[in-house]
């Protein structure tokens, strides 16, 4: 945020008043609960939130629309692993959430999300803006609440950060009645956040997991988002490092080793690396930390590594053995179970050598015909340049697979995806709370055509508190995914995907204030991309992608991960 643009929301600010009101209340609670950023848009039901908001240290984020409140917020807390914190109105601001709320909820990120609602007495009326948020997000929060009594909120709000950012994490819903807001409350006690003891595993399952990776002759690690959600990163590349097992991730778990680590395979999956997901077939057994056996990183699970047995590590109960049986269940705080385990590995030079041989036969190609930008070279060299600081928040489509595929990821908050929900529109508000979490980080949002204009009004986000993002919009005129299928699955009936009326984004950007440039040929590559990471504002990076290029390989729906479709397949 520029200084400009704070020091215009902190001259607002007025004295505390002595007696506090139920809105005074929340907003200290969350100063006391080391909370630093908020992504929101006011309304009649959450104002009194805001009026307290003037008078606090907060750095409060106008978005344009609170579905990039949600996302921005659920970026946040990828980024921290704290829980970001988005507010909305009741009604249509708070019903406006819900996509951004089931998204955290998918990806298990920490999220708090506040809303106002009518008061009491209106509850139940069909008052003006009243929705029952309450009921209507029970399926995708981890926990939801609503205070009915302004001398429980420092209490309550404790308890809902406490949840989200505990065990597997995820969103919390906090809706606050107008009345509860408003109400007057003498005194003020600090928040004390409730006391949760990690989940510890148990020894005879230790010894089990320990027994099979001792007598495999295959075994892979299959790397989930959880590893990094559990904040076990460090621990699980300790343990990587010494037992020289190779490895596997999934969408949300690439970073957790580098790209580039010797015993990285690639992301498995309906668009992984074959030779990842040729290493899953032939494994004998898959260590899954972290991970749940999500339909697109397996294909048809009826085939999936069908010689394998499994340990599977997850602070979840409910995942382990809900859609692959575990050979050895082991039910715990991820980093506790990889610091107790003692994982050693008998001979298995033989399956290395396989491996390696492998990643050389299905090293990804770049030397794409014709004279048009190649979007995975492009990609793949803008990672490389920007080195460990590069952070990726993608859109959903074509350009989302690419970045997985193809770029270089240090770290996994390096890779911010909207993986269980696949949520258009995630990536420029992702961006934005990525820049606040982490203001060192290279932040780039890469998008297509389709999804960019999901959130386009979020430029304005960027231009007013100057968040210097980089945007890299992959333009092939065409819902590019959805496109691919039609002519693989549907016979080539090419329908509602055609993007050719979109605007000139270099115009688009610049009636928003925002530098913009376009990017037409190959030869215009290694200039752009220097301009691009030079930039010290925000800028948008226009590129014209062919409308036909393909995501490559493929596991089409209903096949095994052993039944890939390579671009020989094209028509």
């Amino acid at each position: 945020m520029s200084a400009g643009a704070a020091t215009a929301i902190n001259e607002q600010r007025q004295p505390v008043p002595a007696e506090r009101t139920g809105a005074a209340l929340v907003v200290e609670t969350l100063e006391a609960l080391g909370v630093t950023h908020l992504f929101g848009y006011p309304g009649g039901a959450i104002m009194s939130v805001y009026d307290a908001l003037s008078r606090s240290n907060l750095k409060h984020v106008l978005v344009r629309h609170e579905q990039a409140a949600a996302l921005a917020a659920d970026a946040y807390g990828r980024v921290t692993r704290r829980a970001g914190v988005c507010l909305a109105t009741s009604g249509p601001g708070a019903t406006n959430l819900v996509t951004g709320i089931a998204n955290a909820f998918m990806d298990s990120t920490p999220l708090v999300a506040i809303t106002g609602q009518v008061a009491q007495s209106f509850m139940g009326t069909d008052a003006f803006q009243e929705v029952d948020i309450f009921g209507l997000t029970l399926p995708i929060v981890k926990y939801s609440m609503i205070i009915r009594d302004a001398r429980d909120i420092p209490a309550r709000l404790a308890e809902a950060f406490e949840i989200a950012e505990s065990g597997r994490m995820g969103p919390v819903l906090v809706d606050l009645p107008k009345d509860v807001q408003q109400a007057r409350v003498d005194g003020y006690s600090a928040p004390v956040r409730p006391q949760r003891s990690p989940r510890e595993p148990e020894a005879p399952a230790l010894r089990a997991a320990e027994a099979l990776i001792a007598a495999a002759r295959r075994p892979l690690f299959y790397i989930g988002g959880g590893v990094a959600r559990s904040g076990a990163t460090e621990t699980f590349r300790a343990v990587a490092d010494k037992a020289r097992i190779p490895a596997v991730a999934t969408l949300q778990g690439l970073g957790a080793l580098p790209s580039d680590h010797p015993d990285f395979i690639g992301m498995l999956g309906m668009h992984g690396h074959r030779a990842a997901n040729m290493a899953v077939q032939e494994s004998d057994l898959l260590i899954v930390i972290g991970a749940r056996f999500d339909d697109r990183a397996t294909g048809n699970l009826a085939g999936f590594a069908p010689e394998a047995k499994v340990v599977h590590i997850d602070p979840d109960a409910a995942e382990i053995d809900k859609l692959r049986t575990a050979n050895a269940p082991v039910c715990s705080e991820i980093g506790l179970a990889l610091s107790a385990l003692n994982i050693e590995a008998g001979d298995i030079s033989e399956w290395r050598a396989r491996v390696e041989t492998l990643k050389s036969t299905y090293a990804q190609r770049y030397n794409a015909p014709g004279g048009g930008v190649y979007a995975p070279a492009l990609l793949k060299t803008l990672s490389e340049r920007a080195g460990d600081s590069f952070v990726a928040a993608c859109d959903v489509g074509q350009h989302q697979m690419w970045v997985a595929q193809h770029c270089r990821f240090s770290r996994p908050e390096a890779h911010l995806t909207s993986g269980g929900l696949g949520a258009m529109g995630f990536g420029l508000p992702a961006a934005i709370g990525a820049k606040l979490a982490d203001p060192d980080a290279t932040v780039v949002a890469v998008s297509g055509d389709g999804s960019f204009m999901m959130n386009v009004q979020e430029l304005a986000t960027l231009r007013r508190y100057r968040i210097p993002v980089k945007i890299v919009l992959l333009d092939n005129s065409m819902l590019g995914l959805v496109r691919q299928w039609q002519d693989l699955f549907f016979e080539g009936n090419y329908s509602e995907v055609d993007l050719s009326d979109n605007p000139d984004f270099v115009d688009v950007a610049n009636a928003f204030g925002i530098e913009a440039f376009a990017v037409e040929r190959r030869e215009e590559v290694d200039s752009a991309i220097e301009r691009l990471l030079a930039a010290d504002g925000p800028i948008l990076m226009h590129v014209r992608i062919d409308p036909e290029e393909n995501v490559w390989p493929l596991v089409p729906p209903g096949k095994s991960n052993a039944d890939m479709m390579e671009k020989s397949h094209e028509h």
